[in-house]
């Protein structure tokens, strides 16, 4: 196993797949979930521990949102952090990996200074301090929107 995600290196299987946040597979599972008991079907044990997880440590949720609502939220911060491009001093664009985006949209940023960002996500050592923390700000104000 070749994969090293602190520089960005992975297999062959992680090229051209999309990554899901936490909140993003919380409402999916949910989904599933309504649909199941509309079948008359039991959730299997996976579907239990997975849903366990995802709701332990997702940090983007509000009850007295509509499901769409955090849907097109979730949707909003995946676009922009992926489409996030920023030119260093001699030219070359930078943009985030989706690994990153993925970690980046778990993580609880509301407080959260550049460097524990860096120290969590390695690779974004490679962006500048500024730009790090432009992309810690798309994120605190989607959990605003998302909590409040």
């Amino acid at each position: 196993v070749n994969e090293d995600a602190a520089n960005l290196h992975f297999d062959a299987e992680f090229t051209d797949i999309h990554i899901l946040s936490n909140a993003q597979v919380a409402i999916i599972l949910q989904a599933s979930a309504r649909s199941a008991v509309n079948r008359d079907e039991e959730l299997n044990e996976v579907y239990r521990k997975t849903h366990k997880y995802v709701d332990r440590f997702n940090t983007m949720t509000n009850p007295e949102k509509e499901h769409q609502e955090l849907v097109d939220e979730l949707d909003n911060l995946q676009e922009a952090l992926t489409t996030f491009r920023k030119e260093t001093d001699d030219g070359e664009e930078m943009e985030l990996h989706a690994f990153e985006v993925a970690a980046l949209m778990n993580l609880v940023a509301t407080d959260m200074a550049v460097e524990e960002a860096v120290s969590l996500i390695p690779s974004l050592s490679r962006f500048p301090e500024a730009a790090v923390d432009e992309i810690l700000d798309l994120i605190r104000s989607t959990m605003i929107r998302i909590v409040s």
